[in-house]
Parts: C-alpha cells; sequence; structure tokens
C-alpha cells in the first residue's frame, strides 16, 4: 500500500484563503478542483434549473394530466435505499397534489430487478393507469412491452445507464439518456424523481391548481432525497451536494420526516448533529437491511408515514433487520476470508466467489468487503433460492459486484455477455457496482471468461493499490475543532472526506472489540487517541498512516480521534 498526496493547484488555495475559507479546507477543497468560493455555495437556487432535464416536461404534462383525470398511479419502486427514498418522494408529493397513488417494489428474491413482464403482470392486479418507476426502468424493454400490450401507460424515472435499446415508453426521464443535456449525470434516482415533482409543481401551478389551495412544500422532501442520494453512492458533484446540503439542514433544525427521525432515535444519532456519514452508513444500511432480507415494503412505510408512533415502529423492525444482515454478513465474510490467500496467491485482474449457504441479500456488501482487501472487482454469488422461503428459480445464482477506480464493471459484462451470449441472463448496474443472474452450470465458464476479460480491460496501474490523501496536517490542526468543522462539510462518492497522513511514534496498541485495533500515537511530542477498524496486524514503532480526523464521543464528552485507514508497508 502506497500513500501519495493529492495534487491541488495552488492559484486554487489563495483564492479560497481569500475568500475566508478555513486554512484545512481550503487545501482540502483546492484539491477536489473547487476553484473559486462560488462553488461550494449549497443556495438552493444553486441547483441546475429542472427544465434542463430532457422530457422532464413531457413527464409533468403526463402526470398532471393523470391527477386531473382521476387516474390511478402506480409508483413502481427498487428494493435498495435510493428506490426507497424516491418511491416514498413520489408518494408524498403526488398525495400532495391530489393523485391517486400507490405503490409497488418487487420481491428482490422472486422477481429481480426493475420493470419486467412477471411484475407488470402483477402490478396490472391493481388496475393502474399510469405506472411510474423510480431509479429503474430504462433497461426494461419487455417489461414496458407487456404494460404497452395492456394499456398501462408508463413513465419511467431513472439513473441508470441504458443499454443497446430504449423501452417503447409514454416517456422517460434519466440524465443519462441518449440526447439528454442535462449537466449534472450524478443525480441518484431519487433525485431524479425530485426534479420531476419540481417540474410537476411548475406544471399544475401554470393550469391554475393552486388557485384554491396551497401548494405543496417539496423543499420538506429533501431529507430524503438527502438520504437517497448519499446511500446510493452517486458522485457529490455540485448538484447533488447542494440537494444533499438542504436535506441535511432540515434534519439539524428538526424538521424532518417521522420516519427518518425515527430511525435516528434508533440509531443513537441526535439530529442536530447529523451529517452525511450518518446518512449513508448509519440510516442507509438500516432502511437497506428490508430490501435485502425481508419486504422493502417496510422500509417505504417508515417514510411515508407522519404517524409517529408507526414511524417509530417500522424504525425498530429495519434496525432488528439490520442486525440480522450484520451477522450474515460477518459469517459470510469469515467463509470468505478462509479461502483469500488462495485467491491471493493465484491473483489475476478480478475474482469470484461462490458459497452455498450465502444468503443472495447480503452478497453485494461482502463484495465491497472483499474488494477493499484484495484491491481487485469482485463478484460474489449465492443461490437465488437461499434466503427464499418459496425457493424459487432453482439453479439459478444471482451476483453482486463492486470494483475499484478505473475499471467499468458493468462494460465488462456487457463484453462478456457479447462474447457468449445467452449465458448472463441478467444484468446491470454502474462502473463500480452491478449485479446479474447466470445459471450454477455455467459459473466457471463465467468465472473463467470475466476474469480474462477484466484483465484485458484492466488499466495497466490500477491493480496496484494507492491511497490518496490531502497531505500532511500542521500540529494546530489536530484538535477537536478542526474535526468538528471538517464532519459538518459534505463529502461522499467523488468528493471524499479529507484523508491526512503523517508518521507516528506508536507508544501503544491493543485489540478491542475482537476486530478493532486501539492506539495512542505521538507525533511532535503530542499524543493522540487513534483506532484503526477492522483490522489486528500490529503496527511497527514508526508508522507512516493515512488517517481521518473524527470527533469521538463517549459518556457526553467529545474528543478528536484519529481513525487510521491504511499503513505504508
Amino acid at each position: 500500500m502506497r500513500i501519495v498526496e493529492r495534487s491541488f493547484a495552488e492559484a486554487d488555495r489563495q483564492v479560497l484563503l481569500r475568500a475566508g475559507v478555513h486554512p484545512v479546507l481550503a487545501r482540502v477543497y483546492a484539491g477536489r478542483r473547487v476553484h473559486s468560493p462560488e462553488e461550494l455555495s449549497t443556495d438552493i437556487a444553486k441547483l441546475v434549473d429542472p427544465a434542463a432535464l430532457a422530457n422532464v416536461g413531457r413527464a409533468a404534462a403526463l402526470l398532471a394530466d393523470a391527477i386531473e383525470a382521476g387516474q390511478r398511479i402506480l409508483i413502481i419502486a427498487d428494493y435498495d435505499a435510493d428506490g426507497a427514498t424516491a418511491c416514498a418522494v413520489g408518494v408524498r408529493a403526488l398525495r400532495g397534489f391530489g393523485a391517486r397513488v400507490d405503490y409497488l417494489v418487487p420481491d428482490r428474491f422472486k422477481l429481480g430487478y426493475g420493470l419486467s413482464p412477471e411484475l407488470v403482470d402483477l402490478a396490472a392486479e391493481r388496475r393502474p393507469d399510469l405506472m411510474v418507476t423510480v431509479d429503474n426502468g430504462i433497461a426494461s424493454v419487455e417489461g414496458v412491452a407487456r404494460a404497452n400490450a395492456l394499456g398501462i401507460a408508463t413513465l419511467i424515472t431513472d439513473h441508470h445507464l441504458p443499454g443497446d435499446a430504449l423501452p417503447e415508453a409514454s416517456c422517460i426521464v434519466n440524465p443519462n439518456q441518449p440526447g439528454c443535456a442535462f449537466p449534472s449525470k450524478a443525480l441518484a434516482g431519487v433525485g431524479v424523481l425530485f426534479y420531476v415533482m419540481l417540474a410537476l409543481r411548475v406544471e399544475l401551478r401554470a393550469r391554475g391548481a393552486f388557485r384554491n389551495r396551497p401548494e405543496p412544500n417539496l423543499g420538506a422532501l429533501t431529507d430524503l432525497v438527502a438520504l437517497g442520494t448519499v446511500a446510493d453512492v452517486v458522485p457529490l458533484d455540485a448538484n447533488n451536494r447542494v440537494l444533499v446540503a438542504q436535506g441535511l439542514n432540515r434534519i439539524r433544525t428538526g424538521r424532518a420526516t417521522a420516519g427518518l427521525n425515527a430511525l435516528l432515535r434508533i440509531s443513537g444519532r441526535a439530529p442536530s448533529k447529523v451529517g452525511a456519514f450518518d446518512l449513508g452508513f448509519v440510516l442507509g444500511p438500516r432502511l437497506n437491511a428490508a430490501g435485502r432480507l425481508a419486504d422493502m415494503g417496510l422500509g417505504i412505510e417508515c417514510l411515508i408515514t407522519d404517524d409517529e408512533a408507526r414511524a417509530a415502529n417500522c424504525a425498530q423492525a429495519l434496525d432488528q433487520l439490520n442486525r440480522e444482515r450484520r451477522k450474515i454478513e460477518s459469517d459470510m465474510l469469515d467463509t470468505a476470508l478462509g479461502t483469500l490467500e488462495s485467491v491471493r496467491e493465484a491473483a489475476g485482474a478480478a475474482a469470484v466467489f461462490f458459497e452455498p449457504s450465502w444468503h443472495q441479500g447480503v452478497v453485494g456488501i461482502l463484495a465491497a468487503r472483499l474488494r477493499q482487501r484484495l484491491h481487485r472487482p469482485v463478484l460474489c454469488f449465492a443461490r437465488a433460492d437461499s434466503g427464499s422461503a418459496e425457493g424459487t428459480n432453482p439453479g439459478l445464482l444471482r451476483g453482486s459486484g463492486r470494483s475499484i477506480p478505473g475499471f467499468h464493471l458493468r462494460d465488462c459484462l456487457d463484453l462478456v455477455a457479447k462474447r457468449a451470449p445467452g449465458m448472463i441472463l441478467r444484468f446491470g448496474g454502474h462502473a463500480q457496482a452491478a449485479g446479474l443472474t447466470l445459471r450454477e452450470a455455467d459459473l466457471e465458464r463465467f468465472s473463467a471468461l470475466f476474469e480474462r476479460t477484466a484483465a484485458e480491460r484492466m488499466p495497466a496501474d490500477a491493480l496496484s493499490p494507492v491511497v490518496e490523501t490531502d497531505g500532511m496536517l500542521d500540529s494546530a490542526y489536530l484538535s477537536l475543532q478542526v474535526a468538528q468543522l471538517i464532519e459538518h462539510q459534505i463529502w461522499g462518492q467523488g468528493f471524499p472526506q479529507p484523508v491526512f497522513c503523517d508518521t507516528f511514534t506508536v507508544e501503544k496498541q491493543r485489540v478491542v472489540g475482537e476486530r478493532h485495533l486501539k492506539l495512542k500515537l505521538v507525533k511532535d511530542g503530542r499524543r493522540y487517541e487513534a483506532i484503526r477498524f477492522g483490522a489486528l496486524d500490529p503496527l511497527p514503532a514508526r508508522a507512516r498512516a493515512a488517517y481521518r480526523l473524527t470527533v469521538n464521543e463517549f459518556n457526553g464528552l467529545q474528543n478528536v480521534q484519529l481513525n487510521i485507514e491504511h499503513v505504508e508497508n
């Protein structure tokens, strides 16, 4: 593991300093290619105009027509946090606009991902006039064709990359579809749906829908938008940072939805201190647990209810599911680690793991953990009937993968599918994460082809693990005040939380919680509390380490703590 310092333009740092930005943040922001303080503004006026999103006006008209005609609108949700929050935003906004709206979320173990023909048949039992997909649909060519055959109109709202053909839907809103000039391609599914609701409000306003009643406050939904955006790990470009900042402001000022507040309480988090980290690593996993182990309908109900007692009950159930998910994940990881050394020795450009007892709802998290250890793209498979009482789809495997910077996982799977037609039954995803289904009998053939294709497409330096940091931090800034300042900012994918590096004397180290290393480090005569999560290997007497500056709270007291991310070999 090699630790390097992120480059930055001194001119940008000076501009930010002159604008009054804290010296530590000026260096950090300059390293993230922020050229002026205006780029750091999170004022709602900085949002890209919804009109710039292709087809958003047509989508608004389609929805407005349905509302005026009293038609049934059915939201087709997805089973992750992005899909759940997008569904909740849609239900809340459309009800506020006077629509007849309900939702349907597929059982991931029975129907898989997206608007499949089977899901359309299930939806048709509710007799919808218009189906609205959220966080899915862009690849649902067959599903939309089935809806058309049944006379059901479809509005697709999605952010995933399209395939070779687009569905013949009534309307498609996706910043990543061909011909869309929307400048922020990083919108999450919940962000796309929120933009559609903004456009719908404009359309209804023009039709005089609010002459005799107040307009719904869509700003009240930004807490859900922030949660889905961060939890889906989309790049936090300037536009997404505005959305997240607006949502965090609502949460911190006590104006979050009942369900989000209930999730915070069950997690032991004070709303006034919530940051982007809490959205991604505290609330997001609890919401995702429903889709991984049970039914995401529980998560959606938590987010759409205004009844605090019901929200508390839902949050408690989600928290229990998350505890179960963590236990399952820990057991699966222990199994995988048993074969990790042999995988390292035969280290190719990618790795594939399968264990018959694994739970298909947790293989994505497992792939992420193994990716971190191997620094290679990893695919993990489970039998399609594992975790399902019905034992559906015998003989099939469902896999989930995570990639490394510089390697586009979905494009690699697309090439594998073209080289071996029919072997991959279904796939989709992003550059860094993807999912697929194949026959268990084809696993060995798939693994060989996938690893060979990955080797062909892997950039020469992508497999050399490098930790990019924001350089050394002066001792004067190794303080609680600076740690609090950093935690209050908006960080996430593509705009990472600062990681600093320095050489320390290791004075003490001991194992805590069976999996973590508690440390006392010394630099320039000053001692610092530190911890290295998920690692037990002892550090040498002097170590060059990459670390995050964090706030540790215990018994109501706050202290600065260094979270050791990596130690240079």
